[in-house]
């Protein structure tokens, strides 16, 4: 389940090109590392298996312009990729369920590097509350609602088994939270001001498996 939140629906860019936009952002901060100042979309293309007249629209829905036959300050391409993403500001989050997958996603630096701040963790386990995992408390999930009211929560990362999701779901959305990043296996149903992101790694890996 889909739904776009106010910046998505204002963009001229399609749900596809966003995808696209953080492998360009690994391409290009890399090519910053090399000591690389210029970077032509061409490459760009060549490097992702691309065309490159995908790789310049896309580019051109941030609100960069290249130079013909030259390319992009890698510089300007990453600040104008980072803001369109939103990826310059921290977007608070909370995460709900420090299993394994969730204490994987606690300690994924990508995250950081790209704004999300992991406030806290939730979860019913009496062995976690009170630890830390990366960095990040695990609180008691009955502290969800006190905690969202009193910090400033953008984001909430749903990693519980699934016979709880529904429940931790209503209980997240009437906290006031208003994105859900949903890892459950579990088709949720929320309010329609809420803005609701499933991931399923078993598509992904069944993909892979038939492949490979």
């Amino acid at each position: 389940m889909h739904k776009l939140n106010k910046n998505v629906t204002m963009s001229s860019a399609s749900i596809p090109t966003i995808r696209r936009l953080p492998s360009y952002l690994y391409l290009v901060r890399k090519a910053k590392e090399e000591g690389i100042e210029i970077i032509s979309g061409t490459v760009i293309a060549n490097e992702l298996d691309l065309e490159p007249i995908q790789v310049r629209k896309d580019l051109a829905s941030t609100g960069i312009i290249g130079k013909p036959r030259v390319g992009y300050k890698v510089t300007d391409l990453i600040d104008a990729i980072e803001k369109f993403l939103n990826w310059d500001k921290k977007h608070n989050a909370i995460l709900v369920g420090a299993g394994n997958l969730g204490s994987a996603l606690l300690g994924y630096k990508e995250f950081t590097k790209n704004g999300l701040n992991f406030l806290a963790a939730f979860d019913v386990d009496e062995k976690k509350i009170g630890t830390s995992i990366n960095g990040t408390k695990v609180h008691n999930i009955s502290e969800l609602e006190a905690f969202v009211r009193n910090e400033d929560v953008q984001i909430a990362v749903l990693t519980v088994r699934s016979g709880i999701a529904q429940d931790v779901a209503d209980l997240i959305s009437e906290a006031g939270i208003q994105t859900i990043w949903n890892f459950t296996k579990v088709k949720l149903k929320v309010p329609k001001d809420v803005l609701l992101l499933k991931e399923d790694l078993s598509s992904s890996y069944a993909v892979l498996s038939v492949y490979s």
